[in-house]
């Protein structure tokens, strides 16, 4: 059989110094408010040593840099002049510049310095260089770090994804139709990441005691908020806006309303959220269903979550769903229960049902009276 000819578009591996090439000022994973400051090399660099680094470098030690794993390159002016920047790759680039460091006696960190003694001269000769794939322009590569980052096997935070898909929306102009093709999600899906994260840029405006890093850190929280009628309602937002009428999903008469939300849910340095967990988030939506509950939250300077949900009636609700799965669960049993009278443990269980009941009854006289009438 004869070989299918190369493609002629089909990427090429270049080597580049690693000290030449860019760490990317605009990465989201840096955070919207770092890549907005304009971080210089060193400040990027801080920050990512976090990301568990040594983990690459290790393998880079033993088993030196594999090009099947080249990191993706434009070019773009950076500081002043046009400079080589890695726009997918930059922990592995991270990680050869801090291994860099080591060696030079620049970083003083025991790790990195036991880390870099371990390579050879060979290996470190050979670490001087990265694989790297080269495109035009960030446009080119956007569909690629979608499908990788929003989808895919790397994911980024939810903040960061929910910023990757509104930059594709802002930036390039694309539908929710056209970001789903792109990184290979679901429409709706999409459609409540963007308006999710254009509610997060407007709790910016709408008060300064939101702590919005507190958001974004909680950010799939957010998101889940705004499946439930009553945020929808108390923020008076469409979940289901095309992208120009959610640009700003909070209407600006809502604001006050957007900030107690951001308090109420995620709080802030001086004050604790009073949804108690991200579970809670569904009665939360429930609780913003009842004006009684609101108007508490809304009057109350530290409300307490307890109190909102047995004024919206939320613990009504779990108790009917409690004595309904008893009644089902009742029901069932005495299909089959007189096959097992003798038996001690259904004798014990029976006994208890029979002692619990006569409680409810007595919360309940009138149904008292007409269960013991039909008995």
């Amino acid at each position: 059989m004869a070989r299918s000819p190369l493609k002629s578009d089909a990427p090429k591996i270049e080597y580049l110094k690693v000290a030449d090439v860019l760490l990317d000022p605009k990465n989201p994973r840096l955070g919207r408010r770092n890549v907005e400051h304009g971080l210089d090399q060193s400040q990027i660099l801080d920050l990512m040593k976090e990301w568990t680094l040594d983990e690459l470098a290790v393998s880079f030690v033993e088993s030196g840099y594999w090009p099947q794993e080249a990191v993706i390159v434009v070019q773009e002016k950076h500081y002043g002049q046009l400079a080589d920047v890695v726009v997918e790759g930059n922990r592995r680039l991270a990680a050869l510049k801090l291994l860099h460091l080591a060696w030079n006696g620049k970083l003083t960190s025991t790790k990195w310095e036991e880390l870099a003694k371990q390579a050879t001269i060979q290996r470190r000769k050979e670490l001087e260089e990265i694989a790297v794939i080269r495109k035009a322009s960030r446009k080119e590569v956007k569909a690629y770090l979608g499908f990788r980052h929003v989808t895919g096997i790397a994911e980024w935070n939810p903040a960061e994804k929910a910023e990757f898909i509104s930059s594709l929306i802002d930036d390039d102009g694309m539908s929710y139709e056209d970001v789903r093709k792109q990184i290979g999600s679901k429409t709706p899906t999409v459609r409540q990441n963007y308006i999710a994260y254009r509610v997060l840029l407007q709790m910016e405006d709408a008060s300064d005691k939101i702590d919005v890093k507190r958001v974004e850190d909680r950010f799939s929280v957010l998101y889940l908020s705004l499946r439930t009628n009553g945020v929808q309602t108390y923020l008076d937002v469409d979940i289901k806006a095309d992208p120009a009428a959610a640009k700003r999903p909070v209407p600006k008469k809502h604001l006050n309303n957007l900030a107690n939300f951001a308090l109420w849910l995620f709080g802030n340095e001086e004050i604790e959220p009073i949804v108690p967990e991200s579970r809670e988030v569904d009665e939360f939506g429930r609780i913003l269903e009842s004006e009684a509950a609101v108007a508490y939250l809304e009057r109350t300077e530290r409300p307490s979550f307890e109190v909102a949900r047995r004024m919206a009636g939320v613990a009504e609700s779990e108790i009917s769903e409690h004595l309904e799965r008893a009644a089902d669960e009742i029901e069932e049993a005495l299909k089959a229960v007189h096959q097992h009278k003798k038996s001690k443990r259904v004798q014990a269980a029976v006994k208890r049902i029979g002692l619990d009941t006569d409680q409810l009854l007595d919360v309940f006289p009138e149904i008292k009276k007409d269960v013991e009438g039909e008995s």
